[in-house]
């Protein structure tokens, strides 16, 4: 699993989940992740699971876990709002739970939709008992990623770590 030359942070990042172990990924399609997501579907080691609402995927990883290995979470960050009854299975069971959250209405946001999700994300995760952490540029990317896996599943912590709309880019309209 070595970085091949001219890799993007999103290929950085897939490898890094692997070398910790991650074996499922479980994802909404969505431009942020693209390259991540399409690392995951294409890996024959692994299991990709696309579901249609994020809220989904918290138990999915809960289950998964139970049975003895590690998974993540690729969402944008209007997907949070979806999830935010079942971030209470974190907490109250313990789980370890790790996602990746592609910002939208930050940096150079178009989109007036995307605005009010996007100053919520922080606030709902850190309301519903989860660590929020925020990856600004790629230097940011790996150690922030390897602290959120070591919280996530040797701390037994629910970890959303926030992709700023600098580092994933802005869609233009």
């Amino acid at each position: 699993m070595g970085e091949a030359a001219g890799s993007t942070w999103q290929d950085r990042l897939y490898e890094q989940l692997r070398t910790n172990g991650i074996d499922l990924f479980v994802y909404v399609p969505d431009a942020g992740h693209k390259t991540t997501i399409a690392r995951a579907k294409a890996d024959r080691q692994i299991t990709a699971v696309a579901v249609t609402n994020e809220a989904e995927g918290v138990p999915i990883l809960a289950g998964y876990h139970l049975g003895g290995k590690k998974g993540v979470l690729l969402m944008q960050s209007s997907g949070v709002g979806n999830c935010v009854n079942q971030f209470s299975l974190i907490e109250i069971g313990r789980f370890p739970f790790l996602t990746f959250i592609a910002m939208r209405g930050e940096f150079g946001e178009q989109n007036q939709w995307q605005f009010p999700m996007g100053k919520g994300v922080e606030p709902s995760l850190i309301a519903m008992g989860l660590h929020a952490l925020h990856v600004a540029t790629e230097a940011d990317l790996a150690p922030t990623a390897q602290a959120a896996h070591d919280m996530a599943f040797r701390g037994k912590q629910g970890v959303g770590v926030m992709l700023s709309q600098r580092l994933i880019g802005t869609k233009a309209f």
